[in-house]
């Protein structure tokens, strides 16, 4: 069946994200090192951060939780309260950091948007997304936008069903194989994988073996030829 329909990521598909945190994780270490090594440090926080998920969710205001739960867990509840505000200080930065389109984001929009209906779907923090989208200057690409707590197979079966399209004529475009592309293909749908240079170690999951609906492409700028490819 003939694709129709391109859904794709936003954090780190269509603008720098994980970089961001990255960098912030690297702060935070800077601050609490008379509390611990930096390997250490950054494990206990992945282990929060994973623990907190299915109460906070995904995106900026969860990981600076986090981030002040491992301080205090660190300290045994001694952390100054100078540190608490300098960790909400790094959080607040990252919700005020430029939204940076990748290379060739823009372009590739304006190429496919006429001949294809373009949905977002993405996950994590409403107000944080919706923020993101309008600073990108991305939104008016899109037909439809979806902001969704988690992704799985039941989420993807939920996002074609509101948009009145058909799974096999559907393609998820995303940077990671957990949540964009595995549960895509279990849907029924077609999936993309675009990888970006650091990914969260909680989105690391292998490829498909033996997929007829998967690809992998280096850029987004690669996808108009992939589609022209299938017909």
């Amino acid at each position: 069946m003939t694709i129709t329909t391109i859904a794709l990521d936003a954090d780190d598909t269509l603008w720098h994200n994980e970089s961001i945190f990255h960098l912030t994780q690297q702060q935070y270490v800077e601050l609490l090192q008379d509390y611990g090594d930096a390997d250490h440090m950054k494990a206990r926080l992945l282990e929060v951060e994973i623990k907190n998920l299915s109460l906070y969710g995904y995106g900026v205001k969860s990981f600076t939780l986090s981030m002040i739960e491992t301080a205090i867990n660190l300290t045994r509840g001694a952390v100054p309260a100078k540190i608490i505000a300098q960790i909400l200080d790094l959080g607040r930065a990252m919700l005020e950091h430029p939204v940076e389109p990748l290379p060739g984001v823009a372009e590739t929009l304006e190429t496919l948007k006429d001949g294809y209906k373009l949905v977002m779907v993405t996950k994590g923090d409403l107000m944080n997304q919706e923020q993101k989208l309008a600073r990108s200057g991305l939104g008016e690409h899109f037909h439809a936008i979806e902001i969704v707590s988690e992704k799985d197979a039941n989420t993807y079966r939920r996002v074609v069903a509101r948009q009145g399209v058909r799974p096999e004529a559907t393609v998820m475009i995303g940077n990671s194989m957990k949540s964009d592309v595995l549960p895509a293909l279990e849907a029924g749908l077609w999936g993309i994988h675009i990888p970006y240079h650091i990914t969260w170690a909680h989105e690391h999951a292998e490829p498909p073996s033996d997929s007829p609906r998967f690809a992998k492409l280096e850029t987004i700028a690669e996808v108009p030829g992939w589609l022209r490819q299938r017909g």
